[in-house]
């Protein structure tokens, strides 16, 4: 079968499989909070999803339009998903209404633009870019009180926001290394989600070497 749009299909499946093998990873360290796992889990299979969609999908219009919503909306999901971890990390537990009314703006935008037959690239990110917003603003607030996780992460975020930049950037510019705006956007987001493994990972190395240095102590006394 010969991919409809190749460079676009490969790179989101490289995509998709790179971030679900992250949190295979993730869900194998026993010190990673469960709440990290599903932004990975979310995030890899709208990337494989993608995969699909540019491969096949696109080839018809009708179809082509059912996928990216279906696409979009798993995106949605797995910005929740981000924004749930950020509340419970920053804020800590019990903070559901917290949560909830950061997500509200974002969510209820993007489901009006969808049921009205808009759902697409730009509606979804000027959608989750609310969300996306929330998200920095709560590891600004973590990192002017020393949260140990704020700077890594808010590098991750910084990183896929700028990945989100590829979008709008003009063909002939990504030409120049033989990939096109979208294509060069799935490789770019891969160093986010690298990024963000690497904060939760090292910082569940972290927690987990503190608690064995107590439990030595406690042995030792």
């Amino acid at each position: 079968m010969v991919l409809a749009q190749p460079a676009q299909s490969l790179t989101d499946l490289l995509l998709g499989v790179v971030v679900l093998v992250l949190a295979v990873q993730l869900r194998r360290r026993p010190a990673v909070p469960r709440y990290w796992l599903a932004p990975f889990w979310w995030s890899g299979f709208a990337a494989v999803a993608g995969a699909v969609h540019h491969a096949v999908a696109v080839r018809w219009a009708r179809p082509a339009q059912i996928s990216w919503a279906v696409i979009s909306v798993v995106v949605v999901v797995a910005v929740s998903y981000l924004l749930a971890a950020t509340v419970r990390e920053v804020l800590g537990p019990g903070r559901a209404r917290v949560f909830w009314l950061l997500r509200s703006v974002g969510l209820a935008a993007y489901l009006g633009a969808a049921v009205t037959g808009h759902a697409g690239v730009t509606a979804m990110l000027s959608c989750e870019s609310l969300t996306m917003l929330s998200v920095l603003g709560l590891w600004v607030h973590a990192a002017r009180r020393d949260h140990p996780l704020a700077r890594p992460v808010l590098a991750a975020v910084l990183a896929s926001g700028a990945a989100a930049v590829m979008k709008v950037v003009p063909p002939a510019v990504t030409g120049q290394v033989g990939l096109d705006p979208t294509s060069a956007y799935h490789l770019a987001q891969m160093a986010g989600m690298a990024l963000l493994y690497r904060a939760v990972s090292r910082r569940a190395d972290d927690v987990a070497r503190a608690a064995k240095a107590i439990d030595g102590g406690r042995v030792a006394t």
